[in-house]
């Protein structure tokens, strides 16, 4: 079975989202368009998808040289 793992959030992030969160309630209460605006600043972090994009760029490419390789030894 896989592993999970677990992302932490920094403490900066945490603070970030809680001071968001509550400016949407008080934005939503006054009905400006501040929340719309809160919204749309949402970041997500893509590093972790992007070093396993590597990872398997780098598998293929050696994977596709070993079996040239072996075409050329073989033959």
């Amino acid at each position: 079975m896989a592993k999970k793992y677990k992302r932490y959030v920094s403490q900066s992030l945490k603070e970030q989202t809680a001071a968001n969160s509550g400016e949407v309630v008080a934005a939503a209460a006054a009905g400006t368009a501040a929340a719309r605006r809160t919204s749309a600043e949402f970041k997500p972090d893509y590093t972790y998808i992007i070093k396993d994009l590597k990872r398997i760029g780098i598998l293929a490419g050696s994977f596709l040289v070993i079996l040239i390789a072996l075409s050329f030894i073989l033959n």
